[in-house]
């Protein structure tokens, strides 16, 4: 298939396509002249792309874990350990965030008790 039914089964761009294949992160389709053939593994392969994107994965870190195994399927080892890396992230990322809510619990509680403890100058 071509580049923009690849893209539009995987639910990405073609632009984001060349750029995935610019850096390495999907391998160089086979050409039929000056046209890309896309397969469906490449479609399979972008949609991971996507999701793992969408789960908050970068460009980078994906990279990382592909270089070391250029076309050849990922050992479930090196891909259970970005996610692991990943999860741990996000919990780090889901404490920091309660933390602030209780901070601003906290401050909300402070400045209603002010407000109705001190005049506000609109007294007559």
């Amino acid at each position: 298939m071509y580049i923009g039914k690849a893209a539009q089964l995987s639910g990405t761009t073609i632009k984001s396509i060349r750029h995935y294949e610019a850096i390495g992160l999907l391998p160089s389709p086979q050409r039929q002249g000056k046209y890309r053939i896309y397969s469906q593994h490449s479609v399979e392969w972008l949609k991971l792309i996507k999701c793992a994107q969408q789960l908050g994965f970068k460009l980078k870190e994906m990279l990382a874990i592909v270089e070391n195994h250029p076309g050849q399927p990922l050992p479930w080892e090196v891909v259970s350990n970005a996610i692991e890396v990943k999860k741990n992230a996000v919990a780090r990322q889901i404490e920091a965030l309660q933390q602030v809510q209780a901070q601003l619990v906290e401050f909300e509680t402070r400045f209603k008790d002010a407000s109705q403890t001190v005049s506000l100058g609109c007294d007559p």
